[in-house]
């Protein structure tokens, strides 16, 4: 999700902010926000729960995986309870900055433009943009992509990427939905983050092939909460720098994703 996003993507952003009849100014957050959520005594964090196995509805229907784990446990050294609110990703960041909630525990990727307008705590893991296709397929290079309908995530940084690359793209709410289209022959190659289809494929679930990007560069996963909130920030990254230390960020990253991904 590291593709830098152009002026294009940031126009998308603010206009969907202005359709909701909001402006920037009133959004900064004030320094004394921490002590808000404190006397409510509830962090409300964000995902869209269509990301396994990061976050995602399991058949009790609960948001589980490691994101709302690690959202949880930041909480719960904080001293607060937490409250997983789910929202369709190209709108996630227009939500948190019309305080909907406090922070978004979504894999979101750290990029420069995302922090003109909101700051990030971590980055908590780290993956890197990823092709796949079906295995068998005729596309063993990305130069084939030019001909070829390529599946991406509405609102991720890799739908623009793709988008600068001139690629003819579908759209979908989430990786479920990309990996279901992939099987079904309706594009012909997805992009998403490395880790998560590789975990699908390792599970016996999708019989798929990795097309080989050589530009792909590592991309870091942060927690997002509105700007002017240093208090907030300050403790979010402590509680999450503890985790590291202490090797519960470890023992989450293993039941969920299999081992360790700083």
């Amino acid at each position: 999700m590291k593709s830098s996003m152009n002026i294009l993507r940031r126009g998308l952003l603010m206009g969907s902010i202005a359709l909701m009849g909001l402006s920037l100014a009133p959004m900064v957050a004030s320094a004394d926000e921490l002590a808000e959520i404190k006397e409510r005594g509830v962090l409300r964090i964000a995902m869209s729960g269509q990301y396994p196995p990061f976050n995602f509805v399991n058949e009790q229907n609960q948001v589980v995986g490691f994101d709302p784990a690690i959202g949880t446990e930041i909480a719960k050294r904080m001293g607060l309870e937490v409250e997983i609110i789910t929202t369709a990703w190209d709108g996630i960041i227009a939500g948190l900055l019309a305080s909907k909630y406090d922070a978004v525990v979504g894999s979101m990727s750290i990029t420069a433009e995302r922090d003109k307008v909101i700051d990030f705590v971590g980055p908590y893991y780290n993956t890197r943009r990823a092709i796949f296709t079906k295995a068998g397929s005729k596309i063993t290079d990305v130069a084939q992509l030019a001909d070829a309908k390529v599946g991406v995530t509405l609102g991720e940084t890799h739908e623009q990427w793709a988008r600068d690359q001139g690629y003819d793209i579908n759209t979908y709410k989430g990786l479920p939905e990309l990996l279901l289209e992939l099987d079904n022959g309706r594009v012909d190659a997805i992009v998403n983050d490395s880790i998560p289809v590789m975990l699908a494929m390792k599970a016996g679930q999708y019989d798929l092939a990795v097309v080989i990007d050589p530009a792909a560069e590592p991309i870091g996963a942060g927690i997002a909460i509105r700007e002017g909130n240093p208090d907030l920030a300050a403790a979010m990254q402590k509680a999450l720098d503890d985790m590291m230390d202490d090797g519960t960020y470890l023992a989450i990253a293993t039941e969920w994703v299999g081992g360790d991904i700083r």
